[in-house]
């Protein structure tokens, strides 16, 4: 499952996003420096929006919260539940990775690279809860479930607010998207051209 994604969005191109909506983004710990990072790792703080009253915010979160064993909960299943009471966010990212078994020859896993199809960027939709966020899940699209047999609800980033505000259904945002929305390229082993 997603334990790793990638950022290479400035803060202001995340903030055009709001502007665009009418709902500029508040900064309330500072405008953060979002520099672009390959690989955001379970435990480290990054970038997420949720709703304060009406006013989308952006704080610097870290991903996982302890589950009741006490081993981090990253991912949650979005399937059969509800979110209107929980703290919403959006976790802005334009690559996520999963992975697959060793390549012959290689010890490590296969790192492959989701990207959105014909976009630069895009949300993932996630939870806040004991002051860190997790990714919600959904069963996989086609794209992914060669790969995986879960995956992340991903979201235009047109489509942030709708998730921040329920202004549209959940379940009409918190499944997988069609055929062809998203890209996959292998990062590790590299292909040798």
């Amino acid at each position: 499952m997603c334990n790793n994604y990638r950022l290479h969005v400035p803060v202001n191109v995340i903030g055009d996003a709001f502007r665009q909506a009418d709902r500029p983004l508040h900064f309330p710990d500072g405008q953060p420096n979002l520099p672009a990072t390959d690989d955001i790792r379970i435990g480290d703080r990054a970038a997420v929006i949720t709703l304060e009253g009406e006013t989308p915010q952006l704080t610097m979160t870290p991903w996982a919260w302890k589950g009741p064993g006490g081993r981090p909960v990253f991912n949650f299943r979005s399937d059969g539940r509800r979110f209107d009471g929980s703290t919403r966010c959006l976790i802005p990212a334009d690559g996520f990775y999963e992975f697959t078994e060793a390549q012959p020859g290689e010890k490590r896993k296969t790192k492959w690279l989701f990207t959105m199809s014909g976009a630069s960027w895009f949300w993932i939709a996630g939870v806040v809860r004991d002051g860190a966020f997790a990714m919600l899940t959904t069963e996989p699209g086609p794209d992914v479930a060669p790969y995986h047999d879960r995956q992340v609800v991903v979201l235009a980033s047109e489509e942030g607010m709708a998730w921040l505000d329920l202004s549209r259904p959940e379940g009409e945002m918190l499944k997988a998207l069609p055929a062809g929305a998203l890209s996959v390229d292998r990062v590790w082993p590299p292909s040798h051209s």
